[in-house]
């Protein structure tokens, strides 16, 4: 891979950076407040690549130029005519020339071969090997994988496949809110949790709240309505889950998203995987919405 190679794919990664930054396929991979960052990012690769093209034309026509202005080395020939040097009699007719001196002497490093060397030609020390050349790993093509990957397949946001093989990430918060007017009132998932686990429902009794999620279901088919809260990319989300109780859905499919109005329960379970608390919610009603441009949950960070 040369520079020029280097060049292009510094700026296909600044591309797609710009590409996902200027779209809400960044929801994906970071949290919303990272993506200032990840436009300059992109402007920075994309800015590099372009000068790395440019220096290296502008030293390729400096090259060119001192090439065609150096003088040619070479000596005029001597026109047939031309008398001889004064330390040199005439040749007399019929003599062959005689070589000049430079042509007829050895060098004077000359490695001088001796009769063991001239009577067997493998006896003569070797030729002096060219210096390697360094070619670049062919490695390096591998770099590309990564980016077709985020250009043309863009991965969907983690769902209930995690969901059901992490422990609940519930956690105690530093304080609470005042909820605002309104019936129902709209709650996250983290929100919801952290109010029927740690303060135990006492800001949600006697309220309709709605919380939208996704479905999973463990091992026994209890289903959970869980957002996958990050702190800061998506390699470091975790859920968060709320067991479902009521009305019900008949039928769940896993990772469809809905929206879920009901009540505070004091009913509780430990999640299986890491023995945390999951509060429950009494369903009233539950409809299917569509997958939203953030699907992370991002609240517990404020």
């Amino acid at each position: 891979m040369n520079r020029q190679a280097q060049a292009a794919v510094l700026f296909l990664v600044g591309g797609a950076l710009l590409h996902a930054g200027a779209t809400d396929l960044y929801l994906r991979y970071v949290k919303a407040g990272l993506r200032p960052m990840l436009l300059v990012s992109g402007a920075v690769l994309v800015v590099t690549a372009l000068m790395t093209v440019w220096l290296d034309r502008r030293r390729a026509g400096g090259n060119a130029t001192l090439d065609e202005a150096a003088p040619p080395n070479q000596t005029p020939a001597a026109p047939d005519n031309a008398p001889p040097p004064p330390n040199q009699a005439p040749a007399a007719p019929g003599d062959r020339p005689s070589p000049p001196e430079a042509t007829r002497a050895e060098p004077r490093n000359a490695p001088s071969l001796t009769e063991a060397e001239q009577a067997d030609p493998r006896a003569a020390p070797p030729p002096p090997k060219e210096p390697p050349t360094h070619r670049e790993p062919r490695v390096a093509w591998l770099l590309l994988l990564p980016l077709f990957a985020l250009i043309l397949v863009a991965p969907p946001a983690l769902g209930s496949y995690s969901a059901v093989r992490s422990g609940t990430a519930l956690q105690p918060p530093y304080g609470y809110a005042s909820l605002p007017p309104g019936d129902p009132l709209r709650l996250s998932v983290v929100d919801y949790a952290t109010r029927a686990i740690y303060d135990h429902g006492r800001t949600l009794a006697g309220r309709r709240v709605q919380v939208t999620g996704f479905v999973a279901l463990d091992g026994d088919g209890t289903p959970y309505l869980v957002r996958m809260a990050l702190n800061c990319c998506a390699a470091d989300a975790q859920p968060v889950k709320i067991a479902l109780t009521g009305r019900v859905p008949p039928v769940l499919e896993p990772d469809t998203w809905l929206r879920v109005t009901g009540v505070y329960t004091a009913r509780r379970t430990r999640d299986p995987v890491n023995d945390g608390p999951i509060p429950y919610l009494e369903v009233m009603a539950a409809q299917p919405v569509p997958t939203p441009a953030d699907p992370y949950d991002e609240s517990w960070n404020q």
